[in-house]
């Protein structure tokens, strides 16, 4: 079992921690759509309850469809999970890899997932100096002794996404070096302008791309995610290897419907152009922080004190902000926040305001 400070979103033990009910701590740790799942979304789920009553398809037949359409892919270069993490470790198991590269600060779960099959990792740290930059040398750290790199654009904590060249360029030497490749896209959806490597899965068969609806489309409840690869022999390996009806009838049910509210994408996109830049210019003001440019719904700064406490302060009024101390090549100065509603973005200013004696 995870435990509960390797993740955002952990409102009810940090209000037991410090004495708050639940409801008065706003939650700034979990990057989640604060304009909750699309209104349809509720009427649909709403009619389709009786579905509850019977098991799912075990194949998702209708739900692996909508999602290969949306993408323009046949269905059989998709395979859906019970949220994007069942995924990282069906692939993981599926793999068996023998020695995977991992480039730090990222998402836990990959490093959790080959630790769990017994694979040797060798983790690649990003520079401090370049902002944690993914920059041109990581081409010479590429080798044939790795079967398997883990790539998260746009990265989990940093939000910084790569330029579209070296990326290219990663996943061609990846191709030449037999390298299994991951990237996890699970934010790119806020990123209207940026292109996905989704539109290059046929020309690499060691391409993997891993998305997730539940941040963009406010569904974490209902756990929902999906792998796209040209690789049809892996992706029957992992469905082989999936324990029968993991996903639950009403998650399916979204998956079946979620892309077909355009408006709600524009209404997402409008908000993240508004608060991004807001977030952006307010932090930047606190002379004590040093924050990275964002490219998704969070951001990712630094308390320059050397024996910040910033999370631990800022539950004193009731903001509950993600400490990024349990990332490899990270320490208990690095913060992620999430970008909310323009009401609670303002609650988070007005507290740093506070904490950090500024005016």
């Amino acid at each position: 079992m995870a435990k509960s400070g390797q993740h955002g979103g952990n409102v009810l033990q940090m209000a037991e921690q410090y004495g708050l009910a639940p409801a008065d701590i706003t939650d700034f740790s979990a990057n989640i759509n604060p304009l909750g799942m699309p209104p349809f979304l509720r009427d649909i789920l709403t009619v389709h309850l009786d579905r509850l009553e019977v098991y799912p398809d075990i194949d998702y037949q209708d739900l692996h469809q909508a999602l290969a359409q949306h993408h323009q892919l046949p269905p059989h270069n998709v395979v859906a999970g019970n949220g994007a993490t069942e995924l990282i470790f069906l692939w993981v198991q599926q793999q068996q890899p023998q020695h995977a590269l991992i480039v730090e600060p990222t998402f836990g779960e990959y490093r959790r997932a080959l630790t769990r099959d017994g694979c040797e990792i060798t983790q690649y740290s990003l520079d401090e100096k370049t902002g944690f930059a993914l920059t041109v040398q990581f081409l010479d750290a590429l080798s044939p002794e790795y079967d398997c790199l883990f790539l998260c654009t746009p990265n989990n904590p940093t939000g910084l996404i790569p330029e579209l060249e070296l990326l290219i360029q990663i996943v061609e030497r990846c191709e030449e070096y037999d390298i299994a490749l991951f990237i996890d896209e699970s934010f790119i959806d806020f990123i209207p302008e940026r292109q996905s490597l989704i539109e290059c899965l046929n020309d690499y068969p060691h391409l993997y791309i891993l998305r997730s609806l539940t941040k963009f489309y406010a569904l974490p409840g209902l756990r929902l995610g999906y792998m796209v690869s040209a690789n049809e022999a892996v992706l029957d390996g992992m469905r082989d290897l999936r324990e029968p009806w993991t996903i639950n009838a009403l998650a399916a049910t979204a998956g079946e419907y979620l892309f077909r509210d355009q408006k709600y994408v524009e209404h997402t996109h409008l908000w993240l152009t508004q608060q991004q830049e807001f977030m952006w210019q307010e932090l930047n003001q606190f002379s004590a922080l040093e924050c990275s440019p964002p490219s998704a719904n969070y951001l990712f700064f630094k308390h320059k004190v050397p024996d910040s406490k910033l999370q631990e302060e800022l539950m004193q009024y009731g903001i509950l902000i993600r400490s990024c101390a349990n990332y490899p090549a990270l320490n208990h100065q690095y913060y992620r926040v999430a970008i909310k509603s323009h009401s609670d973005n303002l609650k988070l200013i007005a507290a740093l305001k506070e904490v950090l004696n500024h005016d």
